[in-house]
């Protein structure tokens, strides 16, 4: 199997540096094919503007969305983003190595999402009619991959409990489990979690080291997360969850599956206007 690996970290020596250089030597070890996106070691451009586009005319005022569709469609991309594209379409699995930084990715890594998640790409993509709005949400262009995030925590896990100060930490990486990895159609396995990593001794790595190894070798076979598929009938005609599903739950928790409830549900055929 495949996997890439995206990592952002500035520091090699790190905790980051070290998980990511564990997670290729095993995954090698087990006949795997494993690629790296280093974002601080390839100088990774951050920030999406004009000069995504070849052929945006600098003059122009720039509507950052359309842009991108065109770009993607015509194949006028800047090089580096259609590079990390052709990568995704390559693995099997994508790993995502980086800090916690202010409760979510590092800008670069999210500077990454910007620029390679285009219009027509990883959104905007499928039919919209009745009660489905496109292929999103367990549909889309990376549909069949499944993705981990691989995050160091400097707080302690008691700080992420759901009574925890910091918040419950399937609610913090929402957004990006199910925001930027579910939305495109990748299935998405439970984050591996390192928490106190700036206070962590080094008789303490090789547990860590262990409990990683463990979750990569259920890379492929490991159970994802059961979110509800957007087009699975779990949904109304405003994308509002339906008043049966989910119950004695709250929160983000609402858009995983429930015990006992169906994966799918019959979606009625969109209504058309008597002749």
């Amino acid at each position: 199997m495949k996997t890439l690996i995206v990592y952002a970290h500035p520091e090699p020596q790190s905790l980051n540096g070290a998980l990511k250089d564990l997670a290729v030597r095993h995954l090698s070890a087990r006949g795997h094919e494993v690629r790296v996106s280093d974002l601080y070691a390839m100088g990774w451009k951050a920030n999406a503007d004009g000069a995504d586009f070849l052929d945006h005319d600098a003059g122009e005022r720039l509507f950052y969305e359309r842009a991108s569709k065109t770009a993607f469609t015509h194949g006028s991309q800047s090089p580096d983003i259609v590079a990390e594209q052709q990568k995704l379409l390559w693995a099997d699995a994508v790993l995502f190595q980086f800090p916690m930084w202010w409760f979510s990715m590092p800008a670069i890594l999210k500077g990454w999402v910007d620029r390679v998640f285009a219009f027509g790409f990883a959104y905007g993509v499928g039919v919209h009619e009745g009660e489905r709005w496109g292929d999103r949400y367990g549909e889309g262009s990376l549909m069949g991959r499944r993705a981990m995030l691989s995050v160091t925590i400097g707080g302690r896990a008691p700080h992420y409990s759901d009574r925890g100060v910091n918040g419950a930490l399937d609610d913090v990486l929402f957004p990006i489990q199910h925001g930027v990895l579910f939305y495109p159609g990748m299935d998405v396995l439970p984050p591996f979690t390192a928490y106190q990593s700036d206070r962590l001794k080094a008789e303490q790595w090789s547990s860590i080291a262990e409990a990683f190894k463990a979750r990569l070798d259920g890379l492929f076979t490991d159970d994802p997360l059961p979110f509800r598929r957007q087009n699975g009938g779990h949904y109304d005609a405003q994308q509002v969850l339906k008043p049966d599903l989910g119950q004695g739950t709250s929160g983000t928790r609402i858009h995983l599956v429930q015990r006992g409830e169906p994966e799918q549900l019959p979606v009625p055929a969109p209504s058309r206007p008597e002749p």
